[in-house]
Parts: C-alpha cells; structure tokens; sequence
C-alpha cells in the first residue's frame, strides 16, 4: 500500500491500540480512525479477572495508556455493523459509512452465554470492563459463588473469590481443570490447588438448570448428576465466541473466525487475500508452522500484541512483512501460584513432567509432537521457559516465509 490517506482500525481493545500504535511508528502519517464498540477507551483485559475482581485494583486502573502523538479519532460507544471490500468502506451499526483505503479488522471475541432462554439476575460472564464491575461490586455481599467452567478464566474466579473469603462451587464437565489446553497432569495439580484453597470442586459433571426465586434471582443450580447446589452469585466461564457476524455479506471466509493466511491477511471464499485489510487478535485464525500449517486460533494476551505489529507491517509495507510465526505465550496466576506457558501444549501427543513438587507447588511439563517440542508450561518456574522458547523460536525461523504478495 502507498501513501494511504485514511486507515480505519475496526476494534478498540489491546489489538485494536496496538495496530495503531505500530502504524505510527513504522511511519504512517495519515487518518486514524479507532472505531469501538464500548464507550471505554482501550483497557487491558488480563487483570479483570485477578487485580479486579480481588479488589486490588479499581476497573479505571486497566485502561491502557495512549502514546502522546498518536492523533486518533475516536469512534467509541458504536460497533461496527458490516464491511463492503470491494468499496472500501466500514459500515458502523447507527449507519455511518467510514471509506478506507486500508483496515485492520480487530472486533475481538465475546463471552459464550448460557444456552438457556433466560438466566436469573446474578449471573454474569467476564469479559469486558463492565462485566468485572459488576462481579467485583457483589462479590463482597455474596454468600456462595458458582462458577461454571474451570479453564483459565474460571480458576482465577475463584481464586480471586476465595482470597475475598467467598464460598465457591466450582463446576467442570470434564474429569479434570484445563483438561484440553495443558493434559491430565496439569490438570491433577490445579485441581488440588482448588481443592487446598477450599474450593468444593465438581469434576465431570455439567449444569443442568440455573434455579431462581420467585423474585427472578439465583438460588443456584441442578447439576446433570442430579445433585444440587446453592449459590447467590455466578460466573459462566463457557469458552469464547469470535465477534465476527458483522462480516456477513463481506466475501471474508468466516469458519469459526475470520480465516487468515500467514501474513494476517483476511481470505476472501476464493482462497486469495482481501486487498488492503489485515487484522488480528481473537477473532483471528491463521496457520501456525507448529500445528503443521492448520488454523489456530489464541486467545492470548501476546497474541493480539504481536499480532497486531505484523498486520501493521503488511498493511503498509506488503513486500517486506516478516509473516506471523510467533512462540504462542500465556500466563496465569492461581492462588498465588504463577503459571506460565509458551508454544502449543494442546497439539502434543506425548507429554513429559520434568519436575512436580507439590509441597513448594512447583511444575515442569514439556509438550511434544512427533516427537518434536511443541510446548512447555510451568508453575512457580518461569525462568525455566527461556530455555524451552528458545527451542521452539529456533525451529520457527528455519525455513523463513516467503515476503507476501499483494492483494487484487
């Protein structure tokens, strides 16, 4: 792309901020438009569900600092409500057309909601500002906590929960915690971190029905094993759904996600790129040298920063992008136990456990696929994952891609 005169970036979290940032710094001089569909400016999404909601820090701390200079015009409070690729414009839900002549697609991904008609008043999801608001606000007067889901997400719920002195009944369909993401080794010792902070863990079980009063308000929940359980409060940690039914009609390949190839180019139905849009972060799916070239998608912090910088780079200067080939990381604090990973533990098919110490809750697992390092992940060992980056980065720059050829 040369010279262009307007640029829209459809998304104003992490990604969103991050694009534009790396626009000005490779020397982009023209409009910025920022367009969101929160009336929040940019705020980072990790501390909502640990400094948040334990109370040690108030929700205006997470907003993201915006570079002096950056010279945005802000679009806030609006979402987005289609894209035409062939006009070059974006089409915002209140009916505003914003020509482009280049956008960064950073819409993100959403909550998955209760499948039920309806839920009583006291449940909640935690994936905007206003979600962790309005959990951190009644966790203080709640007598029991339900959380559904003991992934990631829904651990630091009820770690931050317990730290409150909250009661909580902590549900997960399959037989262990993080089951899919990190293998039944980790997922044994996270399930006893649980259960060590006084956690009434129920494994391999799933909600049935949400119960309520008269009053419409929770009252708590029939789980499929025909137990019951009480709870005043609730947290669905059910997984994410990318923000991606505005492209309806856009000619974009939508397969759970916005498919993209290498460069973070959106793929129109015949395969080729979309000309003059990239995009990134969560909504995202692209082919990973890792998992063999298929489609990931990550719902990760680094992810939607590093991301973000490639996008930039191709949108500007298509001929020099060095591709998107990163070592995936993601972190997690869990009563107190800092746990870390880098590349893709789900791809493995073996795993092996170089160090667990349950007294100092301590943990090494390394992943491996075809025999080759995949992933690793630790607890109360992050200096240990250099060493394991460092292999994975090496097998990711050889062979190098190949510079990505422009859009028609």
């Amino acid at each position: 792309m040369s010279d262009p005169r307007r640029i829209v970036v459809v998304g104003a979290s992490l990604a969103g901020l991050r694009a534009a940032e790396a626009l000005r710094r490779s020397g982009y001089a023209g409009e910025l438009v920022l367009v969101g569909d929160e009336p929040h400016p940019p705020y980072d999404r990790p501390p909502l569900t640990k400094q948040v909601l334990d109370g040690g820090w108030r929700p205006d701390q997470t907003t993201l600092p915006v570079p002096a200079g950056l010279d945005v015009t802000w679009r806030l409070g609006v979402a987005a409500g289609g894209l035409d690729v062939s006009a070059h414009v974006v089409r915002l839900a209140d009916g505003t057309r914003l020509p482009y002549d280049g956008a960064v697609l950073a819409t993100g991904a959403r909550a998955r909601r209760w499948p039920g008609p309806t839920t009583p008043a006291g449940v909640h999801t935690v994936r905007g500002l206003d979600d962790a608001t309005a959990v951190a606000e009644a966790l203080p007067r709640a007598d029991r906590l339900l959380v559904v889901g003991a992934g990631f997400l829904g651990g630091e719920v009820a770690a931050a929960a317990r730290a409150l002195g909250v009661a909580v009944t902590l549900i997960e369909p399959r037989e262990l915690p993080l089951l899919a993401p990190t293998g039944p080794h980790v997922g044994r010792f996270v399930a006893a971190l649980h259960r060590a902070n006084g956690v009434d863990l129920r494994l391999g079980v799933g909600v049935r029905a949400l119960t309520g009063n008269g009053r419409g308000e929770l009252t708590g929940a029939e789980l499929t094993d025909g137990a019951r359980v009480a709870a005043d409060l609730a947290v669905l940690a059910l997984g994410a759904e990318p923000n991606v039914e505005w492209l309806a009609g856009s000619g974009l390949l939508v397969d759970a996600g916005l498919v993209c190839d290498g460069y973070c180019r959106p793929l129109r139905h015949d395969g080729r790129p979309a000309p003059d849009v990239v995009a990134a972060g969560d909504l995202t799916r692209w082919p990973h040298p890792l998992a063999g070239d298929e489609l990931v998608s990550l719902g990760h912090w680094s992810n939607a920063v590093e991301q973000a910088s490639v996008a930039a780079q191709t949108l500007l200067r298509p001929d020099t992008s060095p591709g998107y080939r990163p070592v995936p990381s993601f972190w997690s604090d869990l009563y107190g136990v800092r746990m870390r990973s880098v590349g893709l533990p789900h791809l493995a098919d073996t795993t092996e456990v170089v160090e667990h110490d349950d007294a100092r809750h301590r943990l090494v697992v390394t992943y491996h696929r075809d025999g080759r390092l995949v992933g690793a992940l630790t607890a109360n060992r992050t200096s240990r994952l250099a060493h394991y980056q460092a292999l994975i980065q090496r097998r990711l720059t050889d062979p190098q891609p190949q510079p990505a050829r422009g859009a028609s």
